[in-house]
């Protein structure tokens, strides 16, 4: 173990491994510690099995389209529980082992298995040796909020660190929070066949802030399994090994219970506070968004541990940032890409830019899309959903988005690129949109926030030489 090294890099998640490729192009005198398994949240637990769980879904869900659509189904076909969550597993692990392979490469005295611990912000200590840095960088991640109470149930207590772990699917499930996570588990857990039950103490679903999108996406996604809102749900022993779940008057007894209530940042046994700055309500220092920086120390906090923006796209930027300043004389500051969030469930629930909830809506002007009318989705029955966009009221500068709408991950990057580059509402539709597409859906939209800008332009969409 070596005794001094230019910089450290605690956690081999998404934000440290995008760290390390910085660090290790302009030095080779680091070292990377990681307690427990190796590869990143997105490979093992997050987003990719829970991507493979809900293509599982929606291929089975497709079922129901065809009388529509002109097809005879003769025969059943059957949900083999077991083997979906085989087929997630093992394509789960051929994505852990290609994101491993950064770590698995390097020479034994520069990627260290155990548990670091701050000494100071120029000092770690980790399996007994210590180890004096330059510069650190704090990328340990977070994990799933269990409340203590709950965890005396044991494996009937499922979070998505542990769902893909099941051996087959259970009869009955409720899943408490229904954000992201909740949200997207519980849709496709109900489409291939597990009778489950939504509970959310907010009054939306998927972090959706805009009251019109949120009413839609309940009402739609409300279709395919009972959801309940404002709930304060408690947890009591069942009949025959069951899980008793209580809100209000709503009572059910289930098999496993989803939890997805959130996350909390990875720092036990990290001992922050030796680093010698306040810490925050949830133990996490400031730190710059810009620069990844803790105060003017030599200390960055990268990805979900610094709880900014728990996304693999942010965690990877912030690893980039935190990586190329831990090994600069000069400390320099990042622009931001434009955020952006999607859900993964039919229809996707997206959010772009500044949200509803953050607007003034004195000096912003709306335009909406219902997708029940718009005519590719029409073609392929998933004409359902709500687009809203807001744009500022004198200039007609994009500025957000909320939807939940077919292929809405697709349009969300559209927006997100425009925002981006400053554009207004009238340089948007300048943009090609193609027919029949349902992008079309997002021009609609823009027209209707078009009309009301102050001052609005009298070019044709068709950009002029």
């Amino acid at each position: 173990m070596p005794g001094k090294v230019d910089v450290v890099i605690i956690g081999s998640g998404t934000a440290g491994l995008s760290a390390l490729g910085q660090v290790r192009k302009r030095t080779d005198n680091f070292v990377i510690i990681n307690d427990g398994p190796y590869g990143t949240t997105c490979a093992r637990v997050g987003c990719m099995p829970s991507k493979m769980l809900i293509e599982a879904a929606d291929v089975f869900h497709k079922r129901l389209l065809y009388k529509e659509m002109g097809f005879r189904l003769s025969g059943t076909v059957e949900v083999d529980g077991k083997a979906v969550l085989e087929r997630v597993r093992k394509l789960r692990d051929k994505l852990v082992k290609d994101t491993n392979r950064a770590t698995i490469r390097l020479e034994q005295h520069k990627n260290i298995p155990g548990r670091a611990r701050i000494l100071a912000p120029d000092l770690v200590e980790v399996n007994g040796k210590q180890i004096k840095t330059g510069a650190m960088i704090i990328a340990t991640g977070s994990t799933p909020i269990v409340p203590e109470q709950w965890k005396k149930f044991g494996d009937r207590i499922v979070t998505n660190s542990t769902l893909f772990e099941m051996q087959n699917l259970p009869e009955t499930m409720a899943a408490v929070g229904l954000g992201s996570i909740g949200l997207e588990i519980s849709q496709a857990l109900s489409r291939l066949g597990v009778k489950i039950t939504g509970f959310d103490a907010l009054n939306t679903v998927g972090g959706i802030t805009d009251p019109e999108v949120a009413e839609a996406a309940i009402e739609i996604i409300g279709e395919e399994f009972p959801i309940h809102l404002e709930s304060r749900v408690t947890l009591e022993e069942g009949t025959s090994g069951r899980v008793l779940v209580r809100s209000d008057d709503i009572e059910v007894q289930v098999d496993k219970v989803l939890v997805a209530v959130g996350r909390k940042p990875n720092t036990e046994g990290l001992a922050l506070e030796n680093l010698g700055v306040p810490l925050n309500s949830m133990g996490i220092p400031e730190f710059n968004q810009h620069t990844m920086q803790v105060g003017d120390l030599p200390v960055f906090i990268a990805g979900d541990v610094n709880m900014r923006a728990q996304f693999l796209a942010e965690a990877a930027d912030d690893g980039h940032i935190a990586g190329y300043n831990s090994v600069k004389d000069d400390v320099y500051a990042f622009c931001r890409r434009t955020p952006i969030g999607v859900v993964f469930t039919h229809p996707n629930i997206a959010a772009v830019g500044e949200r509803y909830s953050s607007l003034d809506q004195s000096g912003v002007v709306m335009g909406s899309m219902d997708y029940r009318v718009q005519t590719r989705a029409m073609t392929a029955m998933r004409n359902r959903g709500l687009l809203r966009v807001y744009a500022d009221k004198s200039s007609g500068k994009l500025l957000g988005a909320e939807m939940a709408v077919p292929d809405g991950e697709h349009i969300a990057h559209l927006v997100s690129w425009a925002i981006q580059r400053e554009l207004t509402v009238f340089e948007t539709m300048e943009l090609n949109f193609y027919h029949p597409v349902m992008e079309e859906g997002l021009r609609s939209a823009l027209r209707r926030a078009a009309r009301k800008v102050a001052k609005r332009e009298s070019a044709p969409e068709v950009p002029l030489c």
